[in-house]
């Protein structure tokens, strides 16, 4: 019945609303650093049946299929694509970009799960303290923690995250400290609080933590930031052609609509 695609047709502009929504975002954050698209995945609703397959008619036939109605659609799930984005050369000592999987573990506050965030963005600032931390938000701390004297030049990170300094007056190098990379089993599990940063869930799995360029962690590369992986022309395809199942949901809605309409008007007939 007309009602039957009303409501499905109903579901799929909710869903589709959702898309938009997704798309938007992601187009808003194409100059975000390390920002990572998220995609919607859809899944049918469920179905009512007419006829089950295999039933027999009089003659004690068969039916080849069944009959079945299906009654709309709902948004799976939000999935995050990690593909690598763009190095973006800066030259500046505390930038540093990871080239490969991993997360920079930040410490953010402490009533929100374990009191560690993670992310893929490393625009680092030494703030008062004397300690890294990252160049957004409230300025998280990097973990485990770095300190870099104010009067320290010529800051080295190594692939391998060494980070090192020289001071004034003096030739050999003295080490800050060793900057490690989280690893998740399952990244599309994790939570997204904004601002960059990511929670680990049980979803996730726990933070695998090790050295740069081990365990299959990326390394890391000082002087660069990793960019959006936003692709604007793909996400400019993906919004017309969401723009176009919307306004044909919308043509659905019209046309049960007008088949009502005909049949509300069979009486005055």
């Amino acid at each position: 019945m007309a009602i039957i695609a009303l409501n499905s047709a109903a579901t799929g502009l909710r869903a589709l609303s959702t898309k938009l929504d997704v798309i938007a975002n992601n187009l808003s954050n194409t100059e975000t650093t390390a920002f990572k698209r998220s995609r919607v995945n859809f899944e049918e609703l469920v179905y009512q049946t007419l006829k089950e397959p295999g039933t027999s008619n009089a003659a004690g036939d068969l039916s080849p299929a069944g009959t079945f109605v299906g009654l709309g659609v709902k948004v799976s799930n939000t999935q995050i694509d990690m593909e690598q984005g763009a190095m973006e050369n800066t030259n500046g000592p505390l930038d540093v970009a990871i080239v490969g999987s991993g997360f920079f573990r930040v410490k953010i506050m402490p009533g929100m799960g374990d009191g560690y965030g993670y992310t893929r963005a490393g625009n680092f600032f030494v703030n008062k303290d004397q300690q890294l931390v990252l160049g957004m938000g409230d300025g998280y701390r990097l973990d485990p923690a770095i300190n870099i004297p104010p009067n320290a030049t010529g800051i080295t990170v190594s692939n391998d995250g060494r980070v090192d300094y020289l001071l004034p007056g003096q030739t050999t190098r003295q080490q800050a400290g060793s900057i490690k990379l989280a690893n998740f089993i399952n990244p599309n599990g994790l939570k997204l609080l904004g601002g960059n940063i990511y929670q680990e869930t049980a979803s996730s799995g726990q933070a695998i933590m090790s050295d740069p360029g081990k365990d299959g962690i990326g390394t890391l590369q000082q002087g660069f930031l990793e960019g959006s992986n936003v692709d604007p022309v793909k996400e400019l395809v993906s919004l017309i052609k969401t723009q176009r199942a919307f306004e044909l949901n919308s043509q659905s809605i019209q046309a049960a609509d007008q088949a009502l309409q005909t049949i509300g008007n069979l009486r005055r007939n």
